[in-house]
């Protein structure tokens, strides 16, 4: 640092590199742009709601590229700049082709996932998005939603957003509970082999069995993580208890 001389505008500007520098700026920014996009597609998306692949990458490189030459004395303005502007014609660029190719679309932000159907969790299409069951009853109690029966329809987008189509009011058949959070009560478990007169809903997928003796694995899913009472309110049902 003691030998930056202050406002040395050429320096501050240009820097020291030749002038075929700037090509390849070019293809360091082009090769690390496309890197990143790959890596954030190929971890998924953990949570809903979240920034788009393109997105993210666009924050990430913007960054790096505001706040280099900001106090890097050997990093130039020019660098920069021409590292934000090939940034955002990069976005602009893939935004274009992903308004005129589907498939560009597809291969860049992923497909919409269906995870729920008919009140039933679809295992794959979580595991396939890379979402847990929490991620999902999360966000369904944030639209309000007090059990999985209440859920005709519910897709997972390719903005990250959470498509919900549900029963009209009154109308929902009983389902898995998932108020509240099981982080803070634990369903009611009923044992698999055991009688129970009403419905039951497995805990791992969702699917209601109807009423007798309960099954050991799920038929739905396969999966042996138990059953609970399958309920149209589970708000109703713990007020009800309570008196």
């Amino acid at each position: 640092m003691s030998d930056v001389k202050p406002f040395d505008w050429a320096r501050l500007f240009l820097g020291d590199a030749p002038p075929l520098f700037y090509v390849e700026i070019v293809v360091r920014t082009l090769i690390i742009f496309i890197w990143l996009i790959v890596l954030l597609r190929s971890s998924g998306r953990r949570s809903l709601a979240q920034l788009s692949a393109i997105e993210f990458a666009i924050v990430i490189a913007l960054g790096s590229a505001v706040g280099d030459p900001m106090f890097y004395p050997e990093v130039p303005l020019l660098h920069a700049m021409l590292v934000m502007a090939l940034v955002v014609g990069l976005q602009q660029g893939l935004a274009w082709l992903i308004r005129r190719r589907e498939t560009i679309e597809t291969l860049i932000e992923g497909r919409p996932s269906e995870l729920v159907r008919g009140g039933v969790l679809q295992l794959a299409e979580l595991e396939h998005a890379k979402l847990s069951r929490e991620d999902v009853c999360e966000t369904l109690r944030n639209q309000s939603v007090r059990q999985l029966g209440e859920v005709q329809r519910a897709y997972f987008e390719q903005n990250g957003q959470l498509s919900l189509f549900v029963h009209p009011s009154g109308q929902a058949p009983p389902g898995l509970p998932i108020v509240p959070p099981w982080d803070l009560e634990k369903p009611e478990k009923v044992v698999g082999g055991e009688a129970h007169a009403g419905p039951v809903a497995c805990l791992s997928c969702g699917s209601v069995s109807r009423g007798g003796v309960v099954p050991g694995h799920c038929p739905v899913c396969g999966k042996a993580q138990g059953f609970t009472p399958a309920v149209i309110d589970p708000l109703d049902a713990e007020e009800t208890g309570a008196v």
